[in-house]
């Protein structure tokens, strides 16, 4: 499988170096060698860097000019987006999302400052994410964990990015199928969350493979479930939600390209087609193996089509949750 999606990056990028010699740059030269703020609204060190860099090695090869990570965490990622929606649409500002601003965060805040549908030029979705729960390894086993919690609800805790975060709704129902009570930590992203893990000051959390890799290959970090139909690749030996009798506890996670309202049509075009050149790139396989993206259907409709049946889902599993727009 592998070779085969090394073959196709190969056969789609032998076209993309004439291309760009021919052309140059993007419509009207852009970026007119400006430097281009990818706006990445997690803190530093979380699976968002990996999809950037995937996207902003490749732009750099198809349109030339200057591609920078601008670190803007918060507010269940709603701070560094929503400065997005209010940016220029003059192609150097772009955001590196995910489902957390755009399917999630509307049902967790009342004055969001933003509208997921209307105020961004929906450009791509990029991958969609593996997840995993995770633990500090004097945990052994998810059934371990699941007995102590129901001996001592509330002693046991975990770590999310946010209320709201897609973190927080699968450890929700997780302990609403397993009738069990947690105590909830915020961070701000999973980086820190997971220092704090390490340290044995928080128990477990639900994170993206990328920012646990690097911890569950050396041992400090014990990987108990994954929430998804199948095995993961990158994760072979850990066992899904439905192996360990929690069927339908699946997680929609995914990270997406976006622009403020109102860029040019040949800019967002552009931009599309310098996504499906990044992705395919050979030099960009390796990390997509090594830290578990997953495919999804590349340009705007499809990124439009799956937020809004994502809101729709959400609506109701944030009512279920009990939670109300802060």
């Amino acid at each position: 499988m592998l070779a085969r999606r090394q073959a196709l990056g190969l056969a789609s990028t032998l076209a993309l170096p004439s291309l760009a010699r021919a052309q140059g740059r993007g419509p009207d030269g852009w970026p007119n060698g400006r430097t281009v703020s990818v706006v990445i609204p997690f803190t530093p060190g979380g699976g968002t860097d990996v999809v950037a860099r995937v996207v902003m090695d490749g732009f750099a090869e198809s349109f030339g000019g200057n591609f920078v990570m601008d670190h803007r965490p918060g507010a269940t990622t709603t701070l560094g987006t929503r400065h997005v929606a209010r940016a220029r649409p003059d192609g150097l500002t772009l955001l590196v999302g995910s489902n957390s601003a755009f399917s999630q965060a509307p049902f967790a805040y009342r004055n969001l400052g933003y509208d997921p549908l209307t105020d961004f030029t929906h450009i791509s979705l990029l991958f969609a994410s593996a997840y995993l729960l995770v633990a500090n390894p004097k945990w052994q086993s998810f059934a371990q964990v699941i007995d102590a919690a129901k001996k001592a609800p509330g002693a046991i805790s975990y770590a999310t990015w946010g209320v709201g975060s897609t973190a927080h709704l699968l450890m929700l129902d997780m302990n609403a199928r397993t009738g069990t009570e947690m105590l909830h930590v915020p961070f701000g992203g999973p980086a820190p969350a997971l220092t704090e893990i390490l340290a044995g000051r928080v128990d477990m959390m639900f994170t993206t493979f990328a920012p646990a890799r690097g911890h569950l290959l050396d041992g400090r970090l014990r990987a108990l479930a994954a929430p998804h139909e199948e095995r993961l690749a990158a994760a072979p030996n850990v066992p899904t939600t439905a192996e360990l009798g929690l069927q339908g506890l699946l997680v929609s996670a995914w990270w997406c390209l976006a622009a403020p309202t109102g860029l040019p049509v040949p800019l967002a075009t552009a931009l599309e087609q310098g996504v499906r050149s990044a992705v395919l790139r050979p030099a960009a396989q390796k990390p997509i193996e090594d830290f578990g993206l997953l495919p999804l259907p590349l340009g705007p409709a499809a990124f439009l089509e799956r937020t809004k049946k994502d809101l729709a889902l959400n609506a109701e599993l944030m009512r279920r949750a009990g939670i109300v727009p802060e």
